[in-house]
């Protein structure tokens, strides 16, 4: 059996693992997975006559949408850095070490379940827009699958980070609250407002982070709005951040224990 085969065959066991880790401990993914709801509907339904400027909460919730699912991926993918804190504290990868199996295949599980989680997630959220309101009436095959190819790298990218996240976190609580900007920088970006509407000296932070283009890019997919510049914009932070937190986290996994 070739080493790819392996690496293939241990991969697919440790996501395994982690898939049924979730559906046996749901309620973590539940809890986080409520904050982008609970936000959707707080600024939709509150919020959201004042928000679009006497546009309606019709044409904000469209605005409004697209931000709200990559806030998704990373309210998510908080998860998952305590789930990998708590196999490195709890002494499960110690283990995993001492096995005859694939050395990578134990992150690549837990990439490839949170990966598959987020998407879950941002279906889901995409679901109670559509109920709420939220229409695409221009968008074709392809953009849906260009939409659906931004969401996916940008989750890998957030994921890489998050389990570096969890294997630096001397425990859980650590973890979760090192994990708190990938929840936090959707706060500061376009998606919930325009940039130019925000004070003069807080537009280069919102401007200067990947939320940002990576929202103005899914926007522009699903509404037909001007993308400019901002797609490659974002692929460039999706391969950046996907390279840092792989090499961020196999640095750390192959350190040996102290």
């Amino acid at each position: 059996m070739s080493s790819l085969t392996l690496a293939l065959r241990d991969s697919s066991t440790m996501l395994r693992r982690n898939l049924l880790h979730a559906r046996r401990y749901p309620s973590m993914t539940l809890n986080l997975l409520l904050t982008p709801v609970m936000l959707l509907l707080l600024f939709v339904y509150i919020f959201g006559t004042t928000m679009s400027a006497g546009a309606g909460r019709t044409a904000y919730i469209d605005y409004l949408l697209p931000g709200i699912l990559l806030m998704t991926i990373g309210s998510t993918l908080v998860g998952t850095a305590v789930a990998v804190s708590t196999d490195m504290n709890e002494g499960i990868i110690a283990r995993f070490r001492t096995l005859a199996i694939h050395r990578g295949s134990v992150l690549f599980g837990h990439v490839a379940g949170s990966v598959l989680q987020a998407l879950t997630s941002t279906l889901l959220v995409a679901a109670v827009g559509t109920a709420m309101g939220f229409r695409t009436t221009h968008t074709t095959p392809l953009e849906w699958l260009a939409a659906l190819a931004l969401l996916t790298l940008f989750a890998l990218a957030l994921t890489w980070i998050a389990v570096g996240m969890g294997l630096t976190s001397p425990n859980a609580e650590a973890a979760s609250n090192n994990a708190l900007p990938l929840i936090l920088l959707p706060l500061i970006s376009s998606a919930f407002v325009p940039l130019h509407s925000m004070p003069g000296w807080f537009q280069p932070l919102a401007h200067y982070q990947p939320f940002t283009p990576a929202t103005e890019t899914l926007r522009g997919l699903l509404l037909d709005t001007p993308i400019g510049n901002n797609g490659w914009i974002t692929l460039a932070w999706c391969l950046t951040l996907t390279l840092l937190g792989h090499h961020w986290s196999t640095t750390q996994y192959n350190r040996e224990p102290k």
